[in-house]
């Protein structure tokens, strides 16, 4: 298949109506296939999750969702609640007439790719397009200037113009208060990436959700290790030592190598910022209580600031008396995680 051969001449087919649709009956619906906002995992680039934690969703091995709603759940609520509202900022900043959509539709020819758009934008010329709605929190802003839109969310508009059969996407972002704070960046359909991402989404379906066969990991470490904890559940140091099966002695010795480099890095390190304060030390003696200075040297200007961090934080020896003299209080204030430290120690057989 390549983009040239294509057929375009299809309609979306109706999968399920969702307007009265309770949300565990609609989480069930999307098992059957690929939606828009999975379409990122297929691709390798969601920053949320990877492909074996779409495998297992899919499969009801360990729900996706349960673990996205339990840690994003606010935000989530907050962009559902939005949605309407992000739709009337677009339609009155374009003129563009947009309707909610509650239908959830499938591609006739790949039926595994599934799509509930946000709202269908009717053009004067009789034409349709799409419309996502996103909002984000004012420190990610930057992810959307430049005309730029974050590459999960690309993938999820062309996944969607793909089923619906349409050739442009607009996606419109709210990170503030005001209309002010708002991106409307447009998508037009490209084929060569839409083939791409069909075939992607293909494999996936017909490789590992039909043959039941788990998806390697091929994300980025640190997506993969999330991904690790989270399915291997809660670390027990009263289990005994694991024989790792694998011949994994030149994985062994380039880690132990990089540790080596990393430590020779650091040390270097620790020596130009010891360096660096002795340095500092005879124009933070002239400040005295000042946070800001200049030097001037012929045409050359240095600023030099010195300000302040404050960081609060609870003695240690105070969080047992707390926990002791205000429990519930305790229990309001104080979160606990779990992160482990892999290290590799080579010794005599």
């Amino acid at each position: 298949m390549t983009a040239s051969t294509l057929n375009l001449s299809y309609q979306p087919q109706v999968f399920a109506d969702t307007k009265d649709m309770s949300r565990s009956k609609w989480l069930k619906t999307r098992k059957f296939g690929i939606g828009g906002s999975e379409s990122s995992i297929v691709m390798g680039v969601s920053p949320f999750a990877t492909k074996r934690d779409l495998y297992y969703d899919k499969l009801d091995i360990k729900p996706l969702q349960r673990q996205e709603e339990e840690e994003n759940w606010v935000a989530k609520e907050v962009g559902n609640r939005l949605e309407d509202l992000v739709a009337i900022i677009f339609s009155k900043k374009t003129g563009l007439p947009v309707y909610p959509d509650k239908m959830m539709y499938q591609h006739p020819f790949f039926q595994f790719m599934k799509a509930d758009v946000d709202f269908v934008i009717h053009f004067s010329d009789g034409t349709k397009g799409l419309l996502e709605c996103k909002t984000c929190n004012y420190n990610s802003q930057f992810k959307w200037k430049d005309n730029q839109v974050p590459i999960n969310y690309e993938w999820q508009c062309r996944h969607y113009m793909a089923v619906m059969n349409l050739d442009v996407c607009y996606i419109a972002c709210l990170y503030g208060n005001n209309d002010a704070e708002y991106f409307i960046h447009k998508i037009e359909r490209d084929l060569d990436k839409e083939q791409e991402l069909i075939l992607a989404e293909k494999a996936f379906w017909e490789n590992y959700i039909q043959a039941k066969v788990e998806p390697p990991y091929e994300e980025e470490p640190d997506l993969v290790l999330e991904s690790i904890r989270k399915h291997t559940g809660d670390p027990n140091k009263l289990l005994p030592p694991v024989t790792i099966t694998q011949d994994a002695k030149d994985q062994m010795e380039r880690y132990l190598q990089l540790a080596e480099e990393k430590s020779q890095l650091d040390a270097k390190k620790r020596e130009i910022e010891k360096e660096q304060k002795t340095l500092s030390i005879p124009f933070v003696e002239q400040l005295g209580e000042a946070c800001q200075a200049v030097l001037i040297n012929g045409d050359e200007r240095y600023q030099i600031t010195y300000n302040p961090t404050v960081r609060k934080s609870v003695k240690k020896e105070n969080i047992t008396k707390l926990e002791n003299m205000y429990p519930d209080v305790y229990e309001d204030v104080i979160s606990e995680s779990v992160s482990r430290t892999f290290r590799v120690k080579k010794e005599a057989a």
